[in-house]
């Protein structure tokens, strides 16, 4: 009785092990892939495409589709948010945001709630899932699907209006692209490029 449980507790420890190396390798190829960003959302959009060709080309599964593009939308929200919302991060003294305001106070970088490399791989697995998803019937539910374009392009520009409203409020550009950039001289005084 003795060896039986050890030769299960032997495959447990075997089925752990290639787990496992599994999980490593998969690690292993995504930390490859974190320096080529071009190639990575290029590949994304590709499979996007590809995604977008299967459900005209069948004509169904609008329902998968909607829900991808709202949660993509979800994942795009967090993306452009700030990690730590200036709505949030008051000062007791004078009840002012915390973000500088004068070329003196500290400087805050811009830090993501949703990283760049985090941003893409959620939607590249979506989008697989998504993918995936149109090979089976049971996700095909026949709904009329102007409405869901309509009612998907509405929270799209509600919820924009209200991000760009924050972001004008607290002045915030989540997007290195014409942001000053400075560098300092040799005596120590910084100079805007």
């Amino acid at each position: 009785m003795e060896e039986e449980l050890l030769g299960s507790g032997g495959s447990k420890s075997k089925l752990s092990q290639i787990c496992t190396r599994l999980s490593q390798l998969h690690q292993a190829t995504l930390d490859k892939w974190t320096p080529h960003s071009h190639i990575r959302w290029c590949s994304t959009v590709a499979l996007l495409l590809l995604f977008g060709l299967r459900v005209v080309l069948s004509q169904g599964w609008y329902i998968v589709t909607y829900a991808l593009g709202i949660y993509h939308l979800n994942l795009f929200i967090a993306f452009l948010t700030p990690k730590i919302d200036p709505a949030m991060d008051f000062d007791a003294e004078d009840n002012s945001p915390g973000l500088p305001t004068k070329a003196n106070e500290e400087f805050k970088p811009f830090i993501r709630r949703l990283p760049e490399f985090k941003f893409w791989y959620s939607i590249t697995k979506s989008t697989l899932i998504g993918l995936v998803c149109t090979f089976f019937d049971c996700f095909n539910i026949p709904v009329f699907w102007p409405i869901l374009v309509m009612y998907f392009i509405t929270l799209f520009c509600i919820t924009m209006k209200r991000q760009i409203r924050h972001m004008i409020k607290y002045r915030y550009l989540p997007f290195t692209h014409g942001k000053p950039k400075y560098q300092t001289n040799e005596t120590g005084e910084v100079q805007n490029l």
